[in-house]
């Protein structure tokens, strides 16, 4: 593959770091103007100038997927510069939302992981959608995860969550390919990521054993398939989840 996302504009939450700014940089790779959103201000600038340093073309968007305000105002900002031919619902809450027991779930905890992830990449894609509608064949990629397959334990608010992401694509797929627009899911498997270091050592040890590749995985053993996804060789898949785990499960 080469420039496959040449004349591309992508949009990327969550990008300030880990698979998110995997992502940008491989979408920038392959030709993409690559706009990263993220709420780490800082984090999200160096991220930015790096790949400006680089060659790309990248800018950067302050988004908090928990105001609704941020996200309208993102989104609008990123539309008025044209059509968004990408848009890679990555952003959630992962850290420190773990290693409780179903019944030691607080209201709020439950309700924050609800609102920034489920909510959060709905209103992501209603205010970004008059924008994809504006491409000439818009790709929607909504980042679930393979714990929602298998009901990881102890992290039951993120696995619902990532559900519910898994339903919504469906459903976004069956109302938008009306206007060509393909909405497919990706569902990684535990990737080293600095979101991830909270992740007690054997549950790493699980997946690294459990996988048909056995290993550890990588940020860049799950950009392949976002790049796939978005690109015209994707033009007739919609509606699909694929998980990319090592198989550690198989859908």
């Amino acid at each position: 593959m080469h420039d496959i996302l040449a004349g591309k504009r992508i949009v990327i939450t969550g990008a300030a770091r880990g698979l998110g700014l995997s992502f940008a940089q491989a979408a920038a790779e392959q030709g993409a103007q690559v706009i990263l959103c993220d709420i780490l201000e800082q984090r999200l600038q160096e991220s930015v100038e790096s790949l400006q340093q680089q060659g790309f073309e990248a800018q950067g968007v302050s988004l908090d997927l928990a105001d609704p305000d941020s996200i309208t105002h993102a989104l609008n900002s990123i539309g008025q510069q044209g059509a968004i031919d990408g848009l890679i619902n990555n952003a959630a809450l992962a850290t420190g939302v773990g290693g409780k027991l179903l019944d030691e779930y607080d209201l709020a905890l439950w309700d924050k992981v609800m609102t920034v992830n489920v909510r959060g990449t709905w209103l992501v894609t209603k205010t970004a959608l008059p924008f994809l509608k504006q491409s000439s064949r818009g790709k929607i990629i909504n980042i679930a995860s393979d714990t929602a397959l298998w009901g990881a334990p102890k992290l039951m608010a993120y696995v619902a969550s990532k559900g519910a992401i898994i339903s919504m694509t469906r459903s976004m797929a069956r109302e938008l390919g009306v206007h060509r627009i393909c909405v497919n899911a990706i569902a990684p498997g535990l990737t080293k990521v600095e979101a991830t270091e909270y992740v007690p050592a054997e549950r790493h040890q699980l997946y690294e054993n459990g996988r048909a590749l056995q290993g550890e995985q990588m940020p860049e053993d799950v950009t392949g398939t976002a790049l796939y996804l978005l690109s015209p060789m994707a033009d007739f898949v919609t509606g699909q989840l694929i998980p990319v785990n090592g198989g550690f499960i198989f859908n």
